[in-house]
C-alpha cells in the first residue's frame, strides 16, 4: 500500500476522481520527489508576475507537489494552474492546513514580516528568498538573494544600477537555473474563454483592432495613473484611428472614473464589478493595452497581448515586456521615486507625451499584422489563455 501512497493525486479520505484502480498500475500515478511551498502573498500584480518562475521551477524539480499560499484574492490568479497542487490563503482556516503539511523546501519572495510570520507555522527543510529575524529584520535567507534584498536597500542600485527585470532577480534569487525568460504563466477556464469571445464580438462587431486602456492602480502608489482629462484625450485621438475601437478596463475603484472618461465619447466601458477573473476575460478580449504600472499591465503580459507602459514613479526596467510592446517614460526628473505620497505642483504623470503613447500604439497596431508576431508568441509560449 505505500507506493501509491506517494501519488500527487492521493488524498487519504476520498477517490482522486481519476481512477478507482489505485495502485502501482494506475495510468494516472504521479510520484512525488520533493514538497515546495511558494509563499508570495501580495500585491496582486507582483503575484502574477511570479507565476513566471513555476516553468524554472519545474524544470529544477520535474516531480515536485506545489502548495502556493498567498493573500485573498490573489488565490484567483493562481486558478487552473497545472504547476500549482495547492493553493492556501492567510485566512485562519487555511493557515491551520498550512501546519499539517511538511516540505523540502519554502521559498518566501515577500520581504515582509506576515510572510515571515506564514514561515513561522511551518515545516521545511530549506529555505530561500527571505526571512525575518527575531528583532523583526528582514534578511536574505540564501546567499543568492542577496543582490534582490540589496536592490531594496539602495534607491540609487534600485533605479540606477540594476538593468535585470524583476522575473530574472527571483529565478536568481530561489536558484532556479538560467534565467529563459519564461513567460507568466495563466490559464482560462472555458468559460472564462467564452465570456472573453463574447465581449470580443460585442466590443468589435465589424472586427476591429480593440485597444483596451486600463485607466486606474492600487491605491499603494496613486500615481500610476493618468488624470482623467489625459485618458479622455487619448480616447479622442484613439478614436480618429480607423478600424479601432477603444475599451475602458479597470476594476471596481474604477467604475466611477471609467464614467466620467467615457462620457460623451466613442469608449467602451467593460465590466469592472465582477472580480479578476472576469477582468482577465476582459483584457483577453483586447488586442492592444495601455497600462501604467498595475495589476492591469501584468494581466495584458500574461495574456500575450501587445502591452503600451508608461512608467512615473516606478522602474521601467523591472519590467519584462517579452518582445510585445514599449514602455513610455515620464519626462519628470524625479522619476523613478517609488513614493506613495507626492506633493508637487506638476506630477510624473502630468508629464507623459501623449502622442508617444499613440506611436506606440500604432506600432502595435502593426504588429498584429504582422509576421513577427507569430514568432514572438512561439519564442515566449505559456499556457494557452485562448
Amino acid at each position: 500500500m505505500q507506493k501509491q501512497l506517494n501519488c500527487r493525486h492521493f488524498s487519504g479520505y476520498k477517490p482522486c476522481g481519476k481512477s478507482e484502480n489505485c495502485n502501482d498500475q494506475c495510468e494516472y500515478k504521479s510520484s512525488v520527489q520533493e514538497r515546495i511551498l511558494i509563499v508570495h502573498l501580495e500585491a496582486l500584480g507582483a503575484v502574477l508576475r511570479a507565476t513566471s518562475l513555476l516553468p524554472a521551477l519545474k524544470r529544477k524539480y520535474p516531480n515536485s507537489h506545489v502548495t502556493w499560499v498567498t493573500q485573498s484574492p490573489a488565490q484567483n490568479l493562481l486558478a487552473n494552474l497545472p504547476q500549482i497542487d495547492r493553493t492556501l490563503t492567510t485566512s485562519e482556516t487555511d493557515l491551520i492546513q498550512l501546519k499539517a503539511l511538511k516540505f523540502d523546501f519554502a521559498f518566501c519572495l515577500d520581504k515582509s514580516l506576515k510572510a515571515s510570520g506564514v514561515l513561522a507555522s511551518t515545516q521545511y527543510n530549506n529555505l530561500k528568498g527571505f526571512i525575518a529575524r527575531g528583532d523583526g529584520v528582514i534578511v536574505p535567507a540564501n546567499a543568492a538573494a542577496e543582490e534582490l534584498w540589496e536592490l531594496g536597500l539602495s534607491n540609487y542600485k534600485k533605479f540606477f544600477v540594476n538593468q535585470k527585470p524583476e522575473t530574472q532577480l527571483v529565478i536568481e534569487s530561489l536558484e532556479l537555473g538560467e534565467y529563459l525568460q519564461d513567460p507568466y504563466q495563466v490559464v482560462l477556464s472555458e468559460e472564462e474563454k467564452k465570456w472573453s469571445l463574447q465581449r470580443k464580438k460585442e466590443w468589435a462587431a465589424n472586427s476591429e483592432i480593440i485597444i483596451g486602456l486600463n485607466t486606474g492602480c492600487s491605491p499603494i502608489i496613486p500615481y500610476k495613473k493618468l488624470a482623467i482629462n489625459a485618458h479622455r484625450e487619448l480616447v479622442l485621438k484613439l478614436s480618429k484611428l480607423e478600424g479601432v475601437k477603444v475599451v475602458l478596463l479597470g476594476g471596481p475603484e474604477d467604475t466611477e472614473r471609467n464614467a466620467l472618461i467615457a462620457k460623451d465619447l466613442d469608449a467602451v466601458n467593460s465590466p469592472t464589478e465582477l472580480g479578476i477573473r472576469d477582468g482577465l476575460a476582459s483584457v483577453a478580449a483586447c488586442d492592444i493595452v495601455f497600462s501604467g504600472d498595475s495589476l492591469g499591465m501584468h494581466m495584458a503580459i500574461a495574456l500575450q497581448k501587445y502591452v503600451v507602459a508608461w512608467f512615473g514613479p516606478t522602474c521601467a526596467h523591472e519590467i519584462e515586456l517579452y518582445g510585445r510592446g514599449e514602455k513610455i517614460l515620464t519626462a519628470a526628473n524625479c522619476s523613478p521615486c517609488w513614493l506613495r505620497t507626492c506633493h508637487k505642483s506638476v506630477m510624473c504623470y502630468d508629464q507623459v507625451n501623449l502622442d508617444e503613447i499613440i506611436q506606440a500604439i500604432e506600432r502595435g497596431i502593426h504588429w498584429q499584422t504582422s509576421s513577427s508576431k507569430q514568432l514572438i508568441l512561439e519564442t515566449f509560449s505559456s499556457p494557452s489563455p485562448l
